[in-house]
């Protein structure tokens, strides 16, 4: 018995996995993981454990039934034989659950890997609709990215690391939208764009918001009160601002010609602003 583990504590479990034929492909006598922060081992696939050991209380054995896309997903696997979309019987026993560690200097290539797997853990929630989840797991990228380090990091595994910096504040700014969080949105382009002033992606985030100067609410960070935060295109067209959003979409559009995002938003505004006015 006991309390079922909270966010950021870390667990250790008992794992067995099979396939329906009842053949044995998953044998770990204690998995050691902090639950939603992506760091499941690969071939235990973060999805079924992640989901499931959260609501066990220590020295509960559950058995959790997981469809392919949260087992091997759709290819399976060679190492174990996981035939393609196969789904698996897991039986886990939750061991000890203990307050997480902190954060330990790591070596820059464990950094760029823990990074990378919360990532993709992001974007299996963001994929699924779950924004708030994705955006837990943006945070955690980026703050493997930004940890403490054992050595410096060389030049092309600092080029690396801000690469991945880059897209997860993307992503972090793509699910702010989805919540409906437009100056936390703005908050998170802007923190791309200073690493990467000319990043398309980050541009038309912002564009697709837009701008206006401030009336009441400033942007909670640490910018010059200067500077405009960003609104909803909704509210930017009752202030009657487009024109400031098609200005960044435009600077878009110049590093990536080709992206059908970018022109369908640069459509959207050209075809609000030619509606008639109501006055």
């Amino acid at each position: 018995g006991g309390p079922r583990p909270l966010p950021g504590q870390e667990v250790s479990v008992k794992v067995l996995g099979a396939l329906e034929d009842g053949g044995l492909v998953e044998r770990d006598p204690r998995l050691i993981f902090v639950p939603g922060h992506g760091d499941v081992p690969r071939r235990a696939r973060p999805q079924a454990l992640e989901l499931g050991v959260p609501t066990m209380q220590p020295g509960e054995v559950s058995f959790f039934l997981a469809a392919f896309p949260y087992a091997y997903g759709r290819p399976g696997s060679r190492e174990p034989d996981v035939p393609p979309e196969a789904p698996l019987l897991f039986e886990v026993t939750l061991l000890e659950v203990r307050d997480g560690p902190d954060p330990q200097p790591l070596p820059p290539a464990v950094r760029l890997r823990l990074g990378s797997q919360r990532r993709e853990r992001g974007n299996f929630h963001f994929a699924r609709a779950d924004f708030a989840a994705a955006l837990r797991s943006y945070r955690l990228s980026l703050r493997a990215l930004d940890g403490p380090t054992t050595a410096p990091p060389g030049p092309e595994e600092e080029e690396e690391l801000q690469e991945q910096r880059v897209k997860c504040l993307n992503n972090c700014a793509a699910s702010e939208l989805k919540l409906g969080r437009a100056e936390e949105a703005l908050a998170a382009c802007e923190a791309a764009l200073r690493i990467s002033p000319d990043n398309g992606r980050a541009l038309l985030r912002r564009g697709q918001v837009g701008l206006v100067w401030p009336h009441s609410t400033p942007l909670p960070s640490a910018r010059p009160s200067s500077q405009p935060p960003l609104l909803s295109p909704q509210l930017l067209a009752e202030q009657g601002r487009d024109a400031e959003a098609a200005l960044v979409l435009r600077r878009a559009l110049e590093l990536d010609p080709a992206n059908k995002v970018i022109h369908t938003e640069l459509s959207r505004l050209a075809k609000r602003q030619s509606l008639p006015s109501n006055t």
